[in-house]
């Protein structure tokens, strides 16, 4: 394993086969450098026609690069193009282009070994910075280890790594106390108490929290929380709570209780009558489809509210689908 200098400048090269495996690949490294030699380009070149899927990330890739060099100067490629970011220190977009580069005399001429060959150009000619090839192919990771390059695998691409960009759904505030009396406090916010039938509401004026939202749960602990409410309004001068109700003991859910705040928070957004759509992500085991269903029963069978339940069900094979014809539609 090559040790890396953590203090020193990074540069990521990237293979062919990340950027056809996600092709927002570049702009997940941060505030480091990315690089694309010209080999990947002449391979994204040959890929990019036909109706396949590889052929249409292939184009999806070439207008991006496009988006990213429209109305930049020689100059500015030179020293690198800024690539976009949300916040933070943005890193650049390089090319990597050797007129006079020869692949090892001991490997073939092949793009893998091309693509190597521009990464070890690279790490000679830039001794201030820890170069890294990024890919997916586990035989040219092994080449790139036996010739001492710094290489890893692409490993961004979680199920919704868009899990970093889902809003948080709760908010935790050890120190709320009874009624939430403490957080008042802390925020230094006015607060009116409203009780409209079985509902507790608190409306609050003040300076509030900018990451509150609609729908946001407020709790004073994960598990036997004491204080739960749902943030239903919210300006940058005030805001509107209601107190949820506790389906942890004698009140549930066709039989159902909650465990924690969530499952308590959850139970209460599926059975709130203003609520139309309600989405739930979490790990396998947290009771995500037995809720669903419990407040399903509740609201059909028991209280009438609607008519019928549709459960539905995304199938997921265990291989690829026997058809008549060999081969996919496509082809």
């Amino acid at each position: 394993m090559v040790r890396l200098d953590k203090k020193a400048t990074r540069l990521y090269v990237l293979d062919t086969n990340v950027l056809i495996h996600d092709p927002t690949a570049l702009y997940h490294f941060d505030e480091h450098d990315v690089v694309i030699p010209m080999t990947v380009l002449e391979e994204l070149d040959k890929h990019k026609n036909g109706i396949r899927e590889i052929a249409r990330t292939a184009r999806q890739i070439s207008r991006t690069l496009s988006d990213l060099t429209n109305q930049v100067t020689f100059d500015e490629i030179q020293k690198g193009i800024p690539i976009p970011r949300i916040s933070g220190e943005s890193g650049r977009l390089h090319f990597l282009c050797y007129n006079d580069l020869k692949p090892f005399d001991s490997l073939d001429d092949s793009p893998d070994n091309r693509i190597l060959a521009e990464t070890c150009r690279l790490r000679d000619e830039r001794p201030d910075a820890s170069v890294i090839l990024i890919t997916k192919d586990i035989n040219l990771r092994v080449k790139a280890a036996a010739l001492k390059v710094p290489v890893e695998d692409y490993l961004n691409d979680r199920a919704f790594s868009d899990s970093d960009a889902m809003i948080e759904g709760a908010q935790v505030y050890a120190s709320a106390g009874q009624d939430g009396a403490s957080l008042w406090e802390a925020l230094n916010v006015e607060v009116t108490v409203e009780r409209i039938g079985h509902h507790t509401f608190y409306q609050l004026s003040g300076n509030m929290p900018r990451h509150w939202h609609v729908g946001m749960l407020v709790s004073d602990s994960e598990n036997g929380a004491e204080f739960e409410a749902i943030v239903r309004e919210i300006s940058p001068s005030s805001a509107r709570l209601q107190l949820l109700t506790n389906y942890r003991h004698h009140a549930g859910v066709w039989g159902v209780h909650a465990h924690d705040s969530r499952q308590n928070f959850t139970l209460n957004l599926l059975m709130d009558p203003e609520i139309d759509l309600v989405t739930i992500a979490g790990n396998a085991g947290t009771g995500k489809t037995f809720m669903t269903l419990a407040a399903a029963f509740q609201q059909t069978l028991d209280a009438k509210r609607f008519e019928r339940i549709v459960f539905t069900r995304a199938p997921i094979p265990m291989g690829e689908d026997i058809g008549f014809l060999p081969g996919t539609e496509e082809e």
